[in-house]
């Protein structure tokens, strides 16, 4: 989601950045621009002397225009912040035992876990995300289970045997976890 949000917010301001400073240079090298254009030509300033006290004397202006920009500025810094976040663990760091250490890629370990995870009795279908620092991950992990399933039996289970082994070969000390449960839809069965 972040980077469809990316991607959007940089082409508009990218296409606004373009028109306006295309517009801005052709009307300073003298070339024709429309009638309605704000700068005519090159010596055309940016807002006049009138238009700039146009608006002083009504008591709505300046607190209008500061809470604009104070908006704009609030949502630049959400999206600044937003950037620095980052929604997956890229690799984790396993212990090699020589006192070097080996990068494990977090997409790996997500994916043997979910598959792990999948084979247990019950499970539909598993999703498994890492979060957290590469030295000390936590796994955030949705099971959608099976009609006939127990969830704690499910969840005893997960625990005991694909979460212990992530870990294991991880070489972590511990690797907690987030487990969401969601029952498969089905239909309801008669009895006779």
């Amino acid at each position: 989601m972040l980077g469809v949000v990316n991607r959007v917010l940089l082409a508009l301001a990218g296409l606004v950045l373009v028109a306006v400073g295309g517009a801005v240079l052709s009307a300073g090298l003298g070339a024709g621009v429309p009638s309605w254009w704000p700068w005519p030509g090159p010596d055309a300033v940016l807002l006049s002397e009138s238009g700039r006290e146009r608006w002083q004397d009504r008591g709505w202006w300046w607190p209008a225009v500061i809470a604009a920009l104070a908006v704009v500025v609030l949502l630049a810094l959400w999206w600044f912040l937003a950037q620095l976040r980052r929604s997956r663990l890229a690799e984790v760091l396993v212990d090699s035992g020589d006192g070097e250490g080996a990068l494990l890629r977090g997409r790996a370990l997500e994916a043997v876990l979910a598959g792990e995870a999948e084979d247990l009795a019950g499970v539909a279908r598993a999703q498994v995300v890492l979060h957290g620092r590469r030295t000390a991950p936590t796994a955030r992990v949705r099971l959608l289970l099976e009609p006939y399933a127990s969830p704690g039996e499910t969840l005893e289970r997960l625990s005991d045997e694909a979460l212990s082994h992530a870990r294991d070969s991880a070489g972590l000390a511990a690797l907690p976890a987030e487990v969401r449960l969601r029952a498969e839809k089905h239909r309801a069965q008669r009895v006779t």
